[in-house]
């Protein structure tokens, strides 16, 4: 049996990577999507795992030590993200892709330790656009949003280093569009 590839997915908060995944898995399902670690607090409408297993900073700090995380990062202002090591390589162990949804920071350490991993990044229409929908989510504080924005500009710089960029202008078509990545992955010699 092949082994799974391992691709990376990185945007700005407030891109839609959950929104395109989501899409993305109505239409392909021959992939598994990584349930990572945080310690930032659950949003209205999330439920422990999905998209996320929410960790006290004790108990992330304790998985550190015992390393358990393929990568982690503090981001956010001071949460920990972090990519569970056990779940990547059982799944690509067991022949299936395995889609990480971390941000540019986690995909260059993905970079270095996995080289062959895909990295996709996922971009606004516009600058403008993503501030639109991060007001929209109403979760946010006007200096988180701010905080945000420019944290935004850093990452669309760091897209220069990954293999594929797909803007987010219609949910349908940029969910297609990583379809597409992943087909032409699977057919890579």
């Amino acid at each position: 049996m092949a082994k799974g590839k391992l691709y990376v997915l990185s945007g700005p908060s407030g891109v839609g990577k959950d929104t395109v995944l989501s899409a993305l898995s109505n239409i392909d399902t021959d992939f598994a999507i990584c349930i990572t670690a945080t310690t930032r607090g659950m949003r209205t409408g999330e439920v422990e795992g999905s998209p996320y297993t929410f960790l006290t900073r004790t108990e992330f700090e304790d998985r550190i030590a015992a390393g358990d995380f393929l990568e982690f990062a503090e981001v956010n202002g001071g949460n920990l993200y972090g990519t569970p090591k056990s779940w990547v390589d059982q799944t690509l162990a067991s022949g299936t892709d395995a889609i990480l949804k971390i941000d540019v920071q986690g995909g260059k350490s993905i970079r270095s330790l996995v080289p062959d991993a895909i990295l996709v990044f996922l971009a606004p229409p516009s600058l403008d656009e993503l501030e639109v929908r991060l007001r929209s989510r109403g979760t946010e504080t006007e200096d988180a949003i701010h905080v945000r924005l420019e944290d935004a500009r850093t990452e669309i710089a760091a897209s220069l280093g990954y293999d594929y960029i797909v803007v987010n202008d219609d949910i349908a078509t940029a969910a297609d569009r990583l379809r597409c990545i992943l087909v032409a992955e699977r057919c890579r010699r």
